[in-house]
């Protein structure tokens, strides 16, 4: 039986927007209604727009307490009616409903005192950015860590205002890659998967991957061909997701429920059906 509290949206105040690229908009927002500690790197919320219905976003920072409240961060890309409606609508001030969070999360928990890379494709990156920042402001906690992050260009790469600060972690490898050469593009050229050839993963690692399913499949099994653990591989994915406690069931994958036992999984867990187009 699923109480129905927990799907009635909470209302959250938009208190910052950031513009990312033509398509993708970071928002903050406060919540009065949820504590900080309820949110874990890797969940989700459903994102509710009266008149347009919900869409699932990952969280895409460490959520932080602020007056009483939560400061959510939402990164999102206008793909559907609902994000594209919010992109082109919503402004700073503007309230909008927030359900959740939902789901798993990243097992850095597990993951204290081995090495780290992260690898992410587009988007992708934003539901890695609150584990870079968890290992940042832990940074003796863990060994190496090696950031990979790909875009089709220049123009499509997020948080770009980071990147000096990522440059300053300690002992950190940044690779930061585009599809195709650009001008003044002083960085690496090429896909993801094509960085790990310049890593060596001679450590004890932990995965962490995210992005479009074919860069992360590709990403897993070149991993695995290196000698990486499939276990010790995580990937978060996408499905459509209605109700984010798996009671719709439209988010099934397998005997796998995405919004409720997922987003997170180990590639050991569901590279079968990575293998399936349609899944």
């Amino acid at each position: 039986m699923v109480r129905n509290d927990i799907l009635v949206p909470s209302i959250a105040n938009v208190k910052e927007i950031i513009n990312e690229t033509s398509d993708i908009k970071t928002y903050k927002l406060f919540s009065n209604a949820e504590k900080a500690q309820k949110f874990k790197p890797g969940q989700f919320v459903m994102v509710y727009l009266k008149g347009f219905g919900e869409v699932p976003i990952s969280l895409s920072d460490l959520v932080y307490e602020e007056d009483g409240g939560s400061l959510i961060t939402l990164t999102i890309r206008g793909t559907g009616t609902v994000t594209k409606y919010m992109l082109s609508t919503v402004n700073i001030g503007d309230k909008i409903g927030i359900r959740g969070p939902y789901g798993n999360n990243w097992p850095i928990e597990e993951a204290l005192g081995k090495d780290i890379l992260i690898a992410g494709g587009g988007i992708g990156f934003a539901p890695l950015r609150p584990v870079l920042r968890f290992v940042s402001n832990n940074r003796q906690k863990f060994g190496r860590l090696v950031v990979i992050y790909g875009a089709r260009s220049p123009n499509d790469i997020i948080y770009k205002y980071e990147i000096e600060e990522y440059k300053k972690i300690p002992g950190i490898e940044l690779f930061l890659t585009i599809d195709k050469p650009a001008e003044d593009w002083k960085w690496n050229v090429g896909f993801v998967p094509d960085m790990l050839d310049k890593v060596k993963l001679d450590g004890d690692f932990k995965y962490f991957v995210c992005g479009p399913e074919i860069m992360m499949k590709i990403t897993a099994k070149k991993l695995v061909n290196k000698g990486a653990n499939p276990r010790d591989i995580f990937v978060s994915l996408e499905r459509r997701m209605r109700c984010g406690v798996g009671i719709c069931g439209t988010c099934q994958l397998g005997h796998y429920y995405v919004c409720k036992d997922g987003p997170v999984f180990s590639f050991d867990q569901v590279s079968q059906y990575m293998e399936v187009e349609g899944i």
